[in-house]
């Protein structure tokens, strides 16, 4: 009864009207059929990794703590490249760039321990990524020829998507030193690296018709050929690293930021952008290496 009413709903919600998409919305359908395609759950993998990428992108914090009794509240923008060698199965065509706004909120604990929240929106789309993060100032001028470092676990879900459950978490570790300018007035500069780990599924995903009698257990339907969902990808074995650099000005409570970030995604196999034609006109697909995600971050906030 229960596969039946999974069925049912799913042929519902196929047959039923469209909603209104804007033009970054995902499709995940774009991406082919993995019953009938040999590359399709390595477009899903490769785009998977490079939306994580993208969500992942933003650190926008030096590894000096709050403190206990410290408070900050920062609206940030990022500027990501989306690379043209990693096909994103978008409502309209691909663009080069996504923005990527987000309100970012940190209170400061006992021990040198930031907790943190932010949400991000991807532009031109209904999607948004919730992250959650704990920060541990492992050094912050308690040695003072070391500069300031800091470990942080974060945690990003993507929200708001069709048939799609994308969940990135992962470790930063950073470096930086702050100098005193004058009063009140500090400019920090800093820089980390950030291991995070993609966890990505999709639902069934409808590529035809779905009509008929979806109950029977034997699949004999042929619209069960229609119907399919993506090889998942586990967090252990899927890695994305990025580093980045960057610089944070505060002047009594304002703040002031900006920051460059490069993520590498890793390889794929079986990928529509590894297929080539040979010269007997049969296919050849190979592990390719992705293409970096470049992203530009600025933010403007205060410190309480």
């Amino acid at each position: 009864m229960r596969t039946f009413s999974r069925w049912m709903a799913l042929a519902v919600l196929v047959g039923g009207p469209a909603a209104y998409a804007d033009r970054n919305d995902i499709v995940l359908s774009q991406l082919g059929n993995p019953k009938t395609s040999a590359t399709a759950n390595g477009d899903f993998k490769a785009f998977s990794r490079t939306l994580a990428a993208v969500m992942t992108s933003t650190s926008l914090t030096p590894p000096k703590s709050l403190g206990h009794a410290g408070i900050a509240v920062n609206a940030e923008l990022g500027v990501v490249g989306l690379p043209d060698d990693v096909f994103m199965p978008t409502e309209r065509p691909q663009m080069s760039t996504v923005l990527v706004p987000s309100i970012h909120v940190r209170k400061g604990l006992p021990f040198s321990i930031d907790l943190g929240a932010r949400v991000g929106w991807l532009d031109r789309s209904s999607m948004f990524a919730a992250t959650g993060e704990i920060r541990w100032a492992v050094n912050e001028g308690f040695i003072a020829w070391l500069p300031d470092i800091a470990l942080r676990l974060h945690a990003t879900q993507l929200l708001n998507t069709r048939n799609l459950h994308l969940t990135a978490t992962g470790l930063d570790a950073s470096v930086g030193k702050q100098f005193p300018l004058g009063g009140m007035v500090t400019i920090t500069p800093y820089g980390g690296i950030d291991m995070t780990g993609v966890s990505s599924r999709s639902d069934v995903v409808a590529f035809g018709p779905v009509t008929g009698d979806l109950s029977d257990p034997e699949q004999k339907n042929p619209s069960f050929q229609n119907l399919a969902a993506y090889e998942p990808l586990k967090a252990w074995s899927n890695f994305n690293t990025r580093f980045y650099a960057g610089g944070r000005f505060i002047g009594g409570a304002l703040q002031i930021g900006a920051e460059v970030s490069l993520a590498t995604v890793g390889t794929v196999d079986l990928r529509t952008s590894n297929t080539d034609i040979k010269a007997d006109g049969t296919k050849e697909t190979t592990k390719g290496v992705l293409p970096a995600v470049l992203a530009f971050n600025a933010t403007l906030g205060l410190d309480f």
